[in-house]
């Protein structure tokens, strides 16, 4: 029976509300690329898990961390969790398919959302948004094993609940609570039909070392969701920034492998780079709505254990750079009142991804 060189076990979740590392949302669940050589047989199915966890606390306008929000005490603190849960089916040497969905709990943390007198929570938590991909080897891995490029297109269906409510503290009538939309960062999904596309590649210089790149972009043409954020209550400028958008997405990955001999056989190491984001104009359909674009660029050490038919992976991209770009909206504000304005958005200073898949 023929067999393949799996290059990439990756399972980037599109649908959950997982962000770029804190408010800028971007739904990515994580990804390990493994150049040690596993073989799938044509034919076979995998389960992949996922599991991704921060904290976003730091706040930043552009490049610029915004200290006094800790001194303050006035930060936004975000909690979440998502386990992505995939299966795959080899349908030949070269193609693939796979359907995915996430299941979020996040945890928001905040003062202005409460009548700024009183910090309270808000929750959410279910499944997100589904993910259907195609995957295909574009040089036959039954004749190349020492490098490879993977191309995977599909959709992103709006399975998950844009519209999640929770209870807001002293904003109701004489201070009472009110139930509301929780805020874009901790939303399951965004209430966009996406187009995903997806590049994964290796090349190996020995048995021992390689290299490996993962790229994905997430074009949601739809405009806005209907989902009202309130931040027009806030301030009278943010009145264009009432309806949360649909954004576009993306994350790209570079880096080394090496796979380790003797007693630690079917280990591998990686060190790269990674960035993750939400651009400012999506590629189709508008860009209006609220939105918190921006980027995390980090460096990505993980590792990858081998077993048979099982395989773990452990990485934990830890951020250098975090920059919240100025959105449509933003730009926007700026023209109709005549002051600069540039949103800001939380971050964390890292990320925990793990992973485990099995094939059967």
């Amino acid at each position: 029976m023929k067999k393949i060189i799996i290059a990439s076990l990756s399972f980037i979740s599109i649908a959950s509300k997982v962000n770029a590392q804190g408010c800028v949302a971007i739904r990515g669940g994580g990804s390990s690329c493994n150049v040690s050589g596993q073989q799938i047989e044509a034919g076979s199915w995998q389960f992949n898990m996922g599991y991704r966890y921060f904290k976003s606390f730091r706040h930043f306008k552009g490049r610029e961390e915004q200290e006094e929000r800790l001194k303050q005490n006035t930060e936004v603190i975000n909690w979440q969790h998502l386990l992505d849960l995939s299966v795959s089916k080899q349908i030949n040497p070269r193609w693939s398919l796979l359907v995915g969905l996430p299941i979020g709990m996040n945890k928001r943390s905040s003062l202005y959302e409460h009548g700024r007198t009183e910090r309270h929570n808000t929750r959410s938590f279910g499944i997100g948004d589904m993910r259907i991909m195609a995957y295909r080897w574009m040089i036959d891995p039954t004749k190349h094993s020492k490098g490879n490029f993977q191309l995977g297109a599909g959709l992103k269906l709006p399975t998950g609940d844009y519209n999640y409510e929770d209870y807001f503290q002293n904003v109701g009538p004489n201070g009472s609570a009110q139930l509301r939309p929780v805020d874009q960062s901790i939303q399951l999904g965004d209430g966009g039909t996406g187009i995903a596309v997806e590049l994964n590649s290796f090349y190996n210089f020995s048995p021992l070392a390689g290299l490996y790149g993962n790229f994905f972009y997430l074009s949601n043409p739809r405009e806005v969701n209907g989902t009202r954020t309130y931040r027009e209550t806030l301030s009278p400028v943010l009145a264009n920034e009432s309806i949360m958008s649909v954004a576009d997405q993306y994350m790209a990955r570079i880096g080394f492998q090496y796979n380790f001999i003797g007693t630690l056989k079917g280990l591998s190491g990686s060190l790269g780079g990674r960035i993750e984001g939400i651009p400012v104009e999506d590629i189709l359909g508008g860009s209006k709505g609220f939105r918190r674009p921006g980027y995390v660029i980090s460096v990505e050490p993980g590792l990858v254990l081998q077993q048979k038919k099982s395989l773990f992976f452990l990485t934990v991209p830890v951020a250098l750079e975090r920059n919240r770009t100025r959105s449509v909206t933003d730009k926007e504000a700026s023209i109709t009142s005549g002051t600069y304005r540039h949103g800001d958005a939380a971050f964390a200073d890292y990320a925990i991804n793990l992973g485990y898949a099995i094939r059967f």
